[in-house]
């Protein structure tokens, strides 16, 4: 079997890892939730975009929201369902589960409530290293977990939306009340 593509890293360190082999050695870290570990993935410089919640700049900015995501589900597992990956990038798609009973996340208390997510994550590598990360998740099913929004297609949804419809049928016969 052939050798895996390695590039060169910086001057003195040992030859990175492809795109590949660093995805899944950083999603190790983050399933073994290490920030650590997950740190050492990445530039000093290196972006995060969580498309829900917005960007994270550095290490600093990285680590503290994974601190604060694994004190808020202490019991958070993460399983990667697939990766592919070029020379530049790696795409990891994932799961993660756990329930919301340690401390505040974004502003918000516990809940108590289980989250489940699916998401993926869009990993750009130079030099063996994470420069950027883009994750895409679906930022309703977490607040459908958390208890901020009801279960989809339970009644309370259905509510919800009747209630939303009206005031936007409300608004617009305002509005063209307005007009003429």
């Amino acid at each position: 079997m052939a050798e895996p593509h390695r590039t060169v890293g910086r001057e003195g360190a040992p030859p990175s890892r492809t795109p590949a082999e660093l995805a899944r050695s950083y999603f190790a870290a983050v399933a073994a939730r290490d920030v650590a570990a997950q740190l050492e993935h990445w530039h000093p410089e290196g972006i995060v975009d969580l498309v829900p919640l917005g960007i994270r700049r550095g290490e600093a900015e990285i680590g503290a929201f994974f601190r604060e995501l694994y004190g808020a589900v202490p019991d958070l597992e993460t399983i990667v369902d697939g990766i592919v990956a070029d020379e530049r990038h790696a795409v990891v798609q994932w799961r993660m589960s756990g329930h919301f009973t340690g401390g505040p996340f974004q502003g918000l208390d516990p809940t108590g409530g289980r989250i489940a997510l699916r998401g993926v994550d869009v990993l750009e590598v130079e030099d063996g290293q994470i420069v950027r990360n883009t994750a895409y998740y679906d930022g309703l099913e977490f607040a459908r977990g958390a208890g901020m929004l009801p279960a989809q297609y339970s009644g309370a949804e259905k509510a919800m939306f009747a209630a939303f419809n009206g005031l936007t049928k409300a608004r617009g016969a305002v509005r063209r009340a307005r007009e003429r």
